[in-house]
């Protein structure tokens, strides 16, 4: 599923994540998997992946970027 980290537009239904792909090569990989609720909303901030639940509550999950270097590899950065 395509997630929008803009801060700004909610998850759309239950989503269980292991880590965050940008469309330019990066990934956020959480420590451990994430349930995201519907209306919950994802954005970066700085380094740190912000997660704002429905209700308002913030959260901010524990995890590293990662880069891809090729076709299905990821190296820590």
């Amino acid at each position: 599923m395509r997630l929008i980290a803009d801060g700004a537009t909610p998850t759309s239904r239950l989503v269980l994540v292991k880590d965050l792909e940008t469309d330019d090569g990066y990934a956020f990989e959480l420590a451990s998997p994430l349930f995201l609720d519907t209306g919950d909303r994802v954005d970066f901030e700085g380094e740190k992946l912000i997660v704002v639940r429905a209700s308002g509550e913030r959260l901010s999950p524990v995890g590293h970027w990662l880069t891809r270097c090729g076709p299905g590899s990821l190296r820590h950065q």
